[in-house]
């Protein structure tokens, strides 16, 4: 089955009571029982319900994977996955890093024995030199956020399988619709579901999608022991966004381009991190991952200190100031004051997170619009 087949069908079958095409919205704390034990895999909605069972099925489909689990937030999956760890385990990740990812690494599970290497990752071949007896897990987004490092996943993968540790890939900024990390080796697959897979900015979800049976035992266990699954409206909201995945994201990347290629040579913009550039970094990489470059953008503004780099961040009239990224509508962020704050000053530079960057999530909006908005912002 093709991926807009599977974004559309997967998971899903007709209601058996009424027919119903669209998944019903299974409104219910819990299930009636026949007798005690007699629940059809259903007795309280914290653990199973079947509109977010429909949704975890199709998004392990969306990965190629064989188990899906829905999560509260992005920051619920991750945290689940940081729960498979011991005191004194040992974590390899990038150092350039989502801010919430880093700020629960180092300011949560470090509290509780777990220590973390942030490296850059862009050669694989480094994290042979961090790897010990005690080391359990590489944890890499790909592209990173915000200077769109491209990481080698393969690559990772081949040293991770061949040490027995687990491989798992934050793939937020690609989706499964332009990259597939388990087809590349990894273990585990992280999405913020809030992001391009709902797309609409109007749910807060995660996801992990996963093949190793013993390995989504433990997982659905943290998930159901520790309770951060999202409820039957928000899968019924994230099941409709899918259905339109792929058509979004053939303009989110469509848009993106056209952005890119007006910005890399616009006066005010020094730098331009987009891997759909023949001189980004490990660009030939992307190319062979990932089956289109994106929509995320992030640009270092030429000679402006803080002051005019909030001038201009607040001079936009389509792209909105907020927080988040990949929904239908186009946003801009400042990565320094906004998701990237909880990192320090000097480990947030040492990865390009400067006073001056800032990050566009291109939406799908008229083409025309959006270069018009960012005339006007940059002028």
């Amino acid at each position: 089955m093709k991926f807009a087949t599977k974004a559309i069908h997967a998971g899903q079958e007709p209601d058996p009571t009424t027919g119903a095409i669209m998944t019903p919205i299974y409104q219910t704390s819990t299930y009636w029982q026949k007798s005690p034990g007699d629940n059809k895999g259903y007795e309280y909605s914290r653990g199973t319900n079947p509109t977010r069972k429909a949704l975890e099925s199709c998004l392990a489909a969306l990965e190629n994977a064989n188990y899906g689990l829905a999560f509260s937030s992005g920051m619920g999956a991750t945290d689940a996955v940081m729960k498979l760890l011991q005191p004194g385990d040992e974590v390899i990740t990038g150092n350039d890093l989502y801010g919430g990812s880093y700020r629960i690494f180092t300011r949560v599970f470090a509290n509780y024995g777990i220590k973390y290497h942030f490296l850059d990752l862009s050669n694989p071949e480094i994290i042979a030199e961090y790897i010990n007896d005690k080391t359990k897990l590489v944890w890499i987004e790909t592209p990173t956020n915000p200077t769109m490092q491209i990481i080698d996943i393969e690559a990772i993968a081949n040293i991770t399988k061949s040490k027995g540790l687990l491989l798992a890939v934050d793939n937020t900024f690609a989706s499964p619709y332009l990259q597939n990390p388990i087809d590349l080796g990894a273990d585990i697959v992280m999405h913020s579901v809030t992001k391009y897979i709902g797309g609409h900015s109007d749910v807060v979800m995660g996801a992990l999608m996963l093949n190793d049976e013993v390995l989504y035992k433990k997982l659905w266990f943290i998930y159901n022991a520790c309770g951060a699954t999202p409820g039957p409206m928000d899968s019924f909201l994230v099941l409709r966004g899918i259905k339109t995945l792929h058509l979004r994201m053939k303009a989110h990347c469509e848009n993106g381009r056209v952005v890119a290629e007006f910005l890399k040579t616009h006066p005010k913009v020094d730098k331009i991190y987009w891997p759909g550039f023949t001189d980004h970094p490990n660009h030939d990489i992307a190319k062979k991952q990932m089956n289109d470059f994106g929509g995320m953008i992030s640009i270092t503004l030429k000679g402006a200190d803080l002051k005019e780099t909030f001038r201009i961040a607040s001079s936009f009239k389509v792209f909105s100031l907020a927080e988040s990224l990949g929904g239908v509508e186009s946003l801009l962020n400042h990565p320094v004051t906004m998701t990237h704050a909880s990192i320090p000053k000097e480990e947030r530079e040492k990865a390009g997170v400067v006073d001056n960057l800032l990050r566009l999530s291109v939406g799908v909006e008229d083409i025309d619009d959006l270069i018009d908005d960012l005339k006007q912002a940059l002028a």
